[in-house]
């Protein structure tokens, strides 16, 4: 259908009232939404009524104080730089002789570090009573090695500071 004289004028009143594209395009009827929206540009209809909004609010409501902890009794100090000891040597493991837990008699609170070859005949677990972990603590201390510090060398160090040059 297209736009006639009537069509076009019922359009501008109902712009200028305010109303939005969806519901012009309802009371004209077999129009869509993007029709009107056309129209009205083409039209250079930009000025109209806007919509009632309710008022926004000019100042934000203050929050409420936070709750006052303790103050601290005594002014913060800079840490101390920590100085880490020197991991104990590895130790050296020599061929253990074949433990006591087969892995149908593994438990829970067992040892599980394997002795042997696992696909020959006398291959067993430690079976010692673990700690913290799968392992006791003597397989423990060479299945978990501590982190070792990182060395910054000069080479890194003067890599770094080329960016900055």
């Amino acid at each position: 259908m297209g736009w006639t004289d009537e069509r076009v004028e019922l359009l501008k009143k109902l712009w200028l009232d305010g109303l939005s594209a969806s519901q012009i395009a309802k009371q004209l009827g077999r129009v869509t939404r993007n029709a009107v929206i056309g129209k009205v540009h083409r039209l250079g209809l930009s000025g109209r009524a806007t919509p009632s909004k309710p008022a926004r609010p000019v100042f934000k409501a203050p929050r409420p104080p936070r709750p006052v902890s303790a103050p601290p009794s005594a002014p913060r100090r800079i840490a101390e730089p920590v100085v880490v000891a020197a991991a104990p040597p590895p130790r050296r493991f020599e061929p253990e002789e074949p433990g006591s837990a087969t892995v149908l008699t593994l438990g829970a609170h067992m040892c599980k570090w394997p002795i042997g070859d696992p696909s020959s005949d006398n291959f067993t677990f430690c079976g010692r009573r673990s700690g913290e972990g799968p392992y006791c603590d003597d397989h423990a201390a060479i299945a978990y090695q501590p982190a070792q510090p990182k060395k910054r060398g000069g080479n890194e160090l003067a890599r770094s500071l080329r960016r900055y040059i």
